[in-house]
């Protein structure tokens, strides 16, 4: 059954599900579980609590936490009493919380860990609405214990009064569809974050439309660890509630891999960079195994493309292949899929391009990956890859309830029951990507053919070289990506006389492919400094870029001894380069790039 509205879902499902496992969570090093009674329980002594504050209809509370168990109880709570949830990214500072908190003037704010508690502390004296912060983690030293409560105390504030259950109970039965359930900040990597208004009735419209596309159900095991402050985890997360799944919360991004072999998901939604690491992995041991070990590797993927094939066509696989299968999966295929668990069904994809070449490894090494392609603005969801019939290297058919149409500039633009009602606060800003008949502007180019789209570029993102050719950024970097003794790229070039890169190399690859080849370093800046590290990158770059129109390719590049991070403010929360912040911090690096003609 779909229920109208989040709040009464949750609800729905926890009277559904009971006493089976809601959600699996990593506590000092083991895991442990919740129920979805206990989940229920958890969330209406929140809602209580929040009521206990005098949280109002329609009322702005704000997240500030990295994934726990309770930023999900606090999410629904502050649903459930028709308030509005406003995450913020774990990895933002104090003056870009600060923007979001006076923005949606709000009063009550959840924080996670010592760090987010800090940066509240420091922000707090300029804010001139912030009354009172709930903290997650025990652990936090309180420093100004007069507005600030622990989570245990907090939910013990509204808890045996039987008017805050009345009021509950009543708040929910006014909530409908229209009703704004979120403000989801997006990450500003051309200027001011925008905070984008999402409703119940975009999430609804979201289910059904998964509901169709995707197979799914109460048996499967989701694995959460992307941010739930981002709208891809935090809808499909949501999804996961309708369809009745089991949630294993991952402990740490940087700690998804042993989770994956320890919780054994079955479905995972993530970002291309999650695949790209995977398969540099993968491929930094196949090139140091013997010989006859990479024979056998290529042989089996090279089988399972086969088998992919036929599926993806829906065609039979053939009784000869079948057997030749059996023995590729024995004896290679099972082991790549044991790095993610070994009960991986399939990976919803989405966030960035994924490169053709590493989707259809995925594939073939057994691991289906549902290439997708959303924004906050649509609530996550435009299209994504049928069950069969789908081509590597798109992002599939529009899903049901959205249009998509190509516009001028070869702009994709859609309409439909997941896109947003608008930017908070900012009226300009939404009439800037909405047309005059009522779709809205992706800022994304793509071609639409025979029902099925293709992303080609971020239309912010394209370059103009001072010759007058035109450079899509992304392109090059999934192209030089591929290599997987290279972590990271970040592409120059406009208004440039030539292309030029900032490459962040995978350093443990590096630093065994120099280790082998007794290339002595003492550190990281060392070793990329190195000439013959310099010349080991440019061979491989001339090989990646073969392809490349002469325009396109990369004529100088600088090895950095470090990667972009979040918390360097170079990557946002979904990790997409904020080109503009690392064109000027690495301003004297790229100009000594361009120094020499």
């Amino acid at each position: 059954m779909l229920e109208t509205n989040l709040a009464k879902m949750i609800r729905a499902r926890t009277a559904r599900y009971g006493d089976r496992t809601a959600l699996r969570y990593k506590q000092d090093d083991r895991w442990s579980e919740m129920t979805w009674r206990e989940r229920g329980r958890m969330v209406d002594a929140t809602a209580c609590a929040l009521l206990a504050l005098g949280v109002g209809d329609g009322e702005n509370v704000a997240i500030y936490s990295p994934n726990r168990p309770q930023w999900s109880v606090a999410d629904y709570a502050i649903m459930s009493v028709r308030a509005v949830s406003v995450p913020i990214h774990a990895t933002d500072t104090a003056r870009q919380a600060k923007y979001i908190l006076d923005e949606t003037q709000t009063r009550v704010a959840f924080v996670g860990a010592q760090a987010h508690y800090d940066r509240v502390l420091e922000l707090w004296p300029e804010s001139s609405y912030l009354e009172r912060v709930i903290v997650f983690d025990p652990a936090v030293d309180l420093r100004s214990e007069a507005r600030s409560v622990r989570w245990d105390e907090f939910l013990a504030s509204g808890a045996g009064d039987p008017a805050f259950s009345r009021e509950l109970a009543l708040r929910q039965e006014r909530i409908v569809p229209s009703d704004l359930a979120t403000i989801i900040y997006t990450s500003g990597t051309t200027g001011e974050p925008k905070g984008v208004m999402l409703d119940h009735a975009n999430f609804t419209a979201a289910f059904v439309a998964h509901d169709a596309r995707l197979d799914v159900s109460e048996d499967d095991v989701s694995m959460c660890f992307l941010p739930l402050s981002h709208v891809f985890e935090r809808t499909w997360s949501f999804y996961c509630v309708h369809r009745g799944l089991t949630i294993a919360m991952a402990d740490h991004p940087a700690n998804i891999v042993p989770c994956l072999q320890e919780a054994r998901p079955t479905v995972m939604c993530a970002v291309p960079r999650f695949y790209e690491k995977i398969y540099g992995t993968v491929f930094d041991k196949l090139e140091r195994a013997p010989r006859h070990r990479r024979w056998m590797f290529r042989r089996a993927l090279a089988v399972g493309a086969r088998v992919a094939t036929s599926r993806r066509e829906g065609r039979p696989v053939p009784a000869g292949l079948r057997l030749a299968h059996a023995v590729a999966q024995r004896l290679v295929l099972k082991k790549i899929q044991a790095i993610c668990g070994g009960r991986i069904r399939f990976f919803p994809c989405a966030g960035a391009p994924l490169s053709r070449h590493i989707e259809e490894f995925f594939q073939a090494a057994g691991l289906h990956v549902v290439m997708g392609y959303g924004l906050t603005e649509t609530t996550a969801t435009v299209s994504c890859h049928d069950r069969t019939g789908f081509v590597p290297g798109t992002v599939g058919r529009p899903i049901d309830g959205v249009e998509v149409r190509i516009g001028e500039g070869g702009e994709i633009q859609v309409r439909g029951e997941t896109v947003m009602r608008g930017y908070y606060k900012k009226p300009t800003a939404t009439a800037e990507v909405t047309t005059e008949d009522g779709w809205f502007r992706t800022g994304d180019a793509g071609t639409f053919e025979d029902g099925i789209l293709t992303i080609t570029e971020r239309i912010k993102d394209l370059m103009k070289t001072s010759c007058g050719k035109y450079v899509a950024p992304q392109l090059i970097e999934t192209t030089l990506g591929n290599d997987h003794y290279i972590e990271q790229v970040s592409v120059i070039g406009d208004l440039r006389k030539y292309v030029t890169a900032l490459v962040v190399p995978a350093f443990e690859a590096l630093e065994a492919w120099a280790k082998d080849h007794g290339v002595a370093f003492g550190s990281r800046e060392e070793l990329v400094a190195k000439p013959e590290i310099h010349s080991f990158y440019e061979k491989r770059i001339s090989e990646r870029q073969k392809d490349l129109a002469d325009h396109e390719k990369v004529k100088r590049f600088r090895l950095l001894p470090q990667s972009f991070s979040q918390e360097a403010g170079e990557i946002t929360a979904s990790l997409k380069l904020r080109r503009k912040f690392i064109l000027e911090k690495y301003r004297t690096i790229i100009d000594s790039l361009y120094a020499v003609e």
